[in-house]
């Protein structure tokens, strides 16, 4: 996820001033007295009182406390996918020669926050909650039966998954006997979340959202007694926080993340971009006006600037994507095709125009037309996400130069998740998943196997894309059983990327958090990138049971 998602009241930064730095006389999980609450940000403006881990509209996502209480089967580095994922609440698991079949084994001696024990039986409860409830799957997996014998899960997907390890390893854990009685997970504000996780939730209100240690948790002694998350109104607010010590970790645009940031507190002020293979995408909707039309892809992904778009909006912080395929180097490279290899993007306006006018449409002055109507469009993004607000500016500055007029609109996040998971928008950037080949950011954008009618939620594929030589070439790759064959796939993936322009790639971008080691040490860092450092993701709980209290 990115660096924002939802959010609790503006006012809440004032709250947060006042609570930097609080100790706490509680000690539970066994953690030192008088330590004090971690202070956690995240820039996503107003939230609602929603615990429901599988929601992406939820508090508990867009905070990311969903992963301090319900954890994964296996923690996964995604930012380094060469290494090994770490048992978690899978104590192992074995594949099958053709990645149709998983068995997971179920770690001993854990238990729920309500005191019940953890079996095998709630792993199969969740995959199989995923499998009856298509809005709760949101990886997309294929499933087929899921069985129990003992404390070992055998879970059948109807086309192999070499492709998806590291997403099934990543599914968190919900418990049977609480969830098997709500009526519809789908809905549910599951406002008394219980999970196997490092922290319980305390207290929910509109200006923080508190969590205790565990006192139960079967991971161990942890050094951080409370945790206290605050949703702050925007990038600017949750800066000055971070700034400040108000939140001492969060993810947010900086600008001059060196001067504003890290040496306002050199000692302890820390950030963390570990760079893989996700990018910024403009995601297009190819169902509806103007995107229906490839000529229009094609003609403002040739306008489009990349090189301000990494330096202008991203400050540097982004790199700049060179290659036609977007994928990113020189983390991608040994992935790109060879007739792409020596392929860059560059700005061509008189290819554009003449993309548009063959295609027939016609100009009146500097406005292009089509059928004697201007071409116009509408692109998104949440208020208060200056970078990216500053990149549909430039996007709106380049469709000009060909005639298009695009306007710019700045919804809450709510809104603006909404509106990219029913397909009511035209244009907007979003980021891709990183994974361990190109294979996840092309099938987060257009893979056809994602694809659902406007109106009908969808969890990849935000543009609606559809290419049966697409929905083919993507099956060969998830089905192939060697690397030829894999390679051959990603080539018709590429190929199809370039050529018909279901999205446009715009930047590179880094997982990101900022940091502070003034009262907690053991933070993922270039020397020790043990994980993702985003507060929101799933291997959350893996750093908080990292964290030491600072000497």
């Amino acid at each position: 996820m990115k660096k924002r998602l939802l959010g609790v009241a503006v006012g809440a930064v004032v709250v947060a001033l006042a609570l930097a730095g609080c100790g706490t006389s509680s000690t539970p999980g066994g953690t030192p007295a008088n330590t004090p609450a971690l202070t956690i940000g995240m820039p996503n403006g107003p939230q609602t009182n929603n615990s429901n881990p599988f929601l992406n509209t939820s508090a508990a996502r867009s905070l990311g406390y969903a992963f301090a209480i319900y954890e994964p089967l296996a923690e996964v580095n995604d930012t380094r996918p060469a290494n090994k994922p770490v048992p978690w609440l899978a104590k192992s698991w074995t594949w099958n020669a053709d990645f149709t079949q998983l068995q997971i084994t179920a770690r001993d001696g854990v238990k729920w926050s309500d005191g019940k024990a953890f079996s095998a039986a709630d792993i199969a409860y969740s995959l199989q909650l995923r499998k009856d409830n298509a809005a709760l799957n949101s990886e997309g997996l294929p499933y087929g039966d899921i069985t129990t014998s003992g404390n070992t899960v055998t879970v059948t997907f109807t086309t192999g998954q070499f492709v998806n390890q590291i997403k099934i390893l990543q599914l968190f854990i919900v418990p049977q006997h609480i969830w098997k009685n709500i009526a519809d997970p789908t809905k549910d504000l599951n406002q008394n979340p219980v999970g196997t996780g490092p922290y319980v939730l305390k207290t929910w209100t509109n200006q923080a959202v508190t969590l205790d240690a565990n006192k139960t948790y079967w991971g161990g002694k942890l050094a951080v007694p409370q945790l206290r998350y605050t949703s702050y109104s925007n990038n600017d607010t949750l800066t000055t926080a971070l700034t400040t010590g108000a939140a001492q970790w969060g993810w947010t645009f900086i600008a001059d993340y060196k001067k504003v940031y890290t040496d306002k507190d050199p000692a302890h002020n820390k950030v963390f971009f570990p760079a893989g293979l996700g990018i910024d995408q403009l995601t297009l909707n190819t169902q509806t006006a103007p995107f229906n039309d490839l000529a229009v892809r094609q003609a403002l992904n040739l306008v489009l600037d990349r090189q301000k778009a990494s330096a202008v909006a991203e400050s540097g912080i982004f790199p700049e994507l060179t290659n036609i395929t977007g994928i990113p180097t020189p983390a991608g490279a040994s992935f790109i095709a060879d007739q792409y290899k020596s392929q860059t993007y560059k700005v061509d306006v008189t290819a554009a125009k003449k993309v548009l006018t063959d295609a027939g449409y016609t100009y009146s002055g500097t406005t292009l037309q089509k059928n004697g109507k201007p071409v116009t469009f509408t692109l998104q993004d949440p208020a208060g996400w200056n970078d990216y607000d500053t990149d549909l500016q430039l996007i709106a500055d380049s469709a000009k130069s060909i005639g298009m007029a695009a306007k710019v609109q700045t919804p809450t996040a709510d809104a603006w998740t909404a509106a990219l998971n029913t397909g009511d928008y035209q244009a907007a950037l979003h980021w891709t998943n990183a994974g361990v080949t190109p294979w996840e950011m092309y099938s987060n954008m257009f893979d056809p196997a994602y694809y659902t009618p406007l109106g009908k939620t969808a969890v990849w594929n935000y543009g609606r894309y559809q290419n049966p030589d697409a929905a083919t070439a993507f099956k060969e790759y998830t089905d192939a059983t060697d690397d030829a064959g894999r390679a051959a796939a990603l080539t018709k993936i590429q190929q199809i990327f370039v050529e018909q322009v279901p999205a446009l790639a715009v930047d590179a971008r880094p997982a990101g958090a900022e940091y502070s080691t003034k009262y907690y040490t053991g933070w993922p860092s270039d020397s020790d990138a043990y994980a993702n450092p985003q507060p929101t993701v799933v291997n959350v709980a893996y750093i908080l049971t990292k964290l030491k209290a600072a000497k």
